[in-house]
């Protein structure tokens, strides 16, 4: 359902669409799109939902939302049937993309909730200790608006929404309208599993609703997509005073050392820029090459991207999910070659019907080329030679982008050493793009990538205000300090600046 077009309005003046298939551009079903007053009435409802359900104990939160483990199981293949028609990805594809990570985050973060969210004791310092003891209360935020995008429409839905929930908040979620019953599957599986309809609610439509869901009466956005919409959210976001995480794009680059396993690097650059049809934000999409083993990994690369199957049915790489991206992919291979640079592999649409783009290898890429500076989100690795380490960290840090990267060497001290110097949000060896998975870490951009984090410890806490409450250890009248000032209080105060901050040896057991 990725190819969307104007429907006339329905009689009640409500804007309707067209949705079609990647696969074969064939008519798979129409879109109602949600009204402001459609989304400020579930933002009310949820309003007066998350009051009761914050009022539970976070475990007994936690057990609802594991449950939801048992619904991904049992639907998995209504899920998977539904991923296909509006995607077109393959089943292995929809399976370790979707299923499995949807599968491991809501038993992880239901597993962690409890200790995480938790009122968390802090120690005080200092002459404060002896007076008074802090604790640090985890305060449900409200409503949280959830914007998600089209690539992953199920599991990164359900991720944050997930959290949110755990949390103690109601979510409103705005899925992309190319893939609505993808993400609607992310609601259906929570209340199935006991959480509340109003809790959880679903709005569908294209910007327009997505607006209306940030300028409503929400305590937050969480939102995953596009640079452009991502500086348009967080611009209305504050001027509400709303706080937001945007999870945008990418524009990754995989270094190959020189003394890097070339069959895993070649292995890596080809399925790492491929997989999800390169429909994913640290799919691999820079390449930079030491020119001492260029010759042999390029070789590689060419032998492996040629041997990747495309098309409908039981292969490799299904069409890319929208028709504007087709467009975008086939651009920036045209720019590249008109620059002087090599296709040595596909660099074509696949089929004169259904979104498909071959897999394609561009050698010889420049700076200059759109191919290197702007997201492509297709199934498109293009390599540059470097003569060293230095030169392939400052052409990876030349980017507005900053999402992840990785470091294919078989020294994981020279990985770390060379991660240390790259200005993105994350970075891993001899792999890319698993980071998303890994639930501990916590993920997010930097530059044009992104503010915040969507996993980690971080992220769960972020659907929250952490509130300070700062208890007295004793009954007393009044403190030392309130009124009336006198004498005496002024020469202790000057005592503790003498005898406390003056002191070294003081200071330290102040600190």
């Amino acid at each position: 359902m990725a190819i969307v077009n104007q429907l006339p309005s329905a009689a009640d003046g409500r804007r309707r669409l067209r949705l079609a298939s990647p696969v074969d551009e064939e008519p798979v079903g129409e879109l109602d799109v949600s009204t402001k007053n459609d989304v400020d009435d579930a933002i009310l409802r949820a309003r007066a939902a998350q009051v009761a359900w914050a009022e539970r104990p976070i475990k007994e939160r936690a057990a609802i939302v594991r449950s939801a483990v048992d619904q991904v199981v049992a639907r998995r293949e209504e899920i998977i049937e539904t991923l296909q028609a509006e995607t077109g990805k393959p089943r292995a594809e929809a399976l370790t993309i979707e299923i499995v990570p949807a599968c491991d985050f809501l038993n992880h973060w239901s597993r962690r909730a409890h200790r995480v969210l938790q009122d968390e004791r802090r120690a005080v310092h200092g002459y404060i200790r002896p007076l008074k003891k802090l604790r640090i209360h985890y305060q449900p935020l409200g409503v949280v608006g959830v914007i998600t995008p089209w690539n992953a429409p199920f599991v990164l839905s359900l991720n944050p929404v997930a959290q949110a929930l755990l949390a103690g908040n109601a979510v409103v979620l705005k899925p992309s309208e190319m893939t609505p019953r993808s993400a609607e599957w992310a609601v259906r599986i929570l209340h199935a599993a006991g959480v509340p309809e109003d809790l959880v609610q679903v709005v569908h439509g294209d910007g327009e609703t997505g607006a209306a869901l940030v300028d409503g009466d929400v305590d937050k956005i969480s939102f995953t997509g596009s640079v452009g919409t991502g500086r348009s959210i967080a611009a209305r976001a504050g001027e509400r005073l709303v706080p937001c995480t945007l999870e945008l794009g990418g524009k990754d680059a995989m270094i190959v050392c020189a003394d890097a396993d070339l069959e895993r690097a070649a292995n890596g650059a080809v399925y790492l820029s491929m997989f999800n049809t390169g429909q994913v934000c640290l799919s691999v999409e820079r390449i930079y090459v030491a020119d001492q083993v260029a010759e042999e990994f390029t070789r590689l690369v060419r032998e492996k991207a040629a041997a990747v199957t495309c098309g409908s049915g039981d292969t490799d790489m299904g069409p890319l999910f929208s028709d504007t991206q087709l467009d975008i992919v086939d651009k920036h291979v045209r720019d590249a070659e008109e620059k002087g640079a090599t296709i040595a592999v596909g660099g074509k649409r696949a089929s004169e019907k259904g979104l498909y783009f071959q897999p394609t290898v561009v050698l010889d890429a420049r700076p200059d080329m759109d191919i290197m500076r702007e997201e492509t989100f297709g199934p498109v690795v293009a390599i540059m030679r470097v003569r060293d380490d230095e030169e392939a960290i400052r052409r990876a840090n030349d980017s507005d982008f900053g999402l992840g990267g990785s470091v294919f060497t078989r020294s994981a001290a020279k990985a770390a050493a060379i991660a240390k110097r790259l200005k993105t949000g994350s970075v891993v060896h001899n792999d890319a793009a698993v980071i998303y998975g890994v639930a501990e870490a916590p993920f997010g951009g930097r530059k044009d990538s992104g503010v915040g984090q969507v996993n980690g410890v971080d992220s769960l806490r972020g659907f929250t205000h952490p509130q300070p409450l700062l208890l007295s250890r004793w009954p007393l009248k009044k403190e030392n300090v309130w009124y009336p000032y006198t004498a005496a209080v002024a020469r202790n105060l000057d005592a503790v600046v003498r005898y406390g901050f003056g002191n070294r040896i003081m200071r330290w057991f102040l600190s």
